[in-house]
């Protein structure tokens, strides 16, 4: 299907095991690579979709340098934004357990920032999913956080364990984005490529 592709080796800029099962379900071929300790760091004055859009960007200018002439590289971002709040990955338990009071019986959302570049140009995007979570209770945020040790997710969670069979009332958007990478969308744009 995305034959204008064959003229490149494409490389996932990640190391999520979400991602890499994402991008594996487009029936692509590609390949890993990471550049350890890219700064993720932002302008205090970004707000919402520019976040992870700035964010994938300084990745894949990471990777510019040192890419070859054949190559497309896609990188990616994901923020849950609740409130004009980012709540990016946890530190410890407790950072967990007050993301997850912020997110308690509300809507909050998942925003990805993809960029996709080649040696010609870059393509940039940002997909938003609006998520809603129950009411959950402290003994609920305790099981999840000690059995399933969410530190490596963005909102430390992920819809796909048990927290959103239990906790996810519903959502307003794609799934796969808040898994981690909105596949549709990335397909669409790598079609037009």
């Amino acid at each position: 299907m995305l034959e204008n592709l064959s003229k490149y080796k494409i490389v996932l800029a990640s190391n999520s095991p979400r991602r890499k099962e994402l991008l594996g379900g487009l029936d692509i071929e590609y390949e890993v690579r990471v550049i350890k300790d890219i700064d993720e760091s932002y302008p205090s004055d970004l707000r919402g979709e520019d976040i992870p859009k700035y964010i994938s960007g300084q990745k894949a200018k990471a990777y510019r340098a040192s890419m070859a002439d054949d190559e497309l590289i896609i990188t990616a971002d994901t923020i849950v934004y609740v409130d004009g709040e980012v709540l990016g990955k946890p530190k410890d338990a407790d950072d967990a357990r007050r993301m997850f009071h912020l997110m308690s019986g509300r809507k909050h959302e998942v925003i990805t920032g993809v960029s996709i570049v080649t040696k010609e140009r870059t393509v940039q995007f940002a997909t938003t999913t609006k998520v809603s979570f129950a009411v959950l209770t402290d003994e609920e945020i305790e099981y999840y956080i000690n059995k399933y040790k969410p530190y490596d997710k963005a909102g430390a969670y992920g819809i796909q364990e048990w927290i959103g069979y239990v906790g996810i009332t519903g959502i307003e958007g794609s799934y796969f984005n808040v898994v981690g990478l909105p596949v549709q969308r990335l397909y669409t744009e790598l079609k037009k490529l």
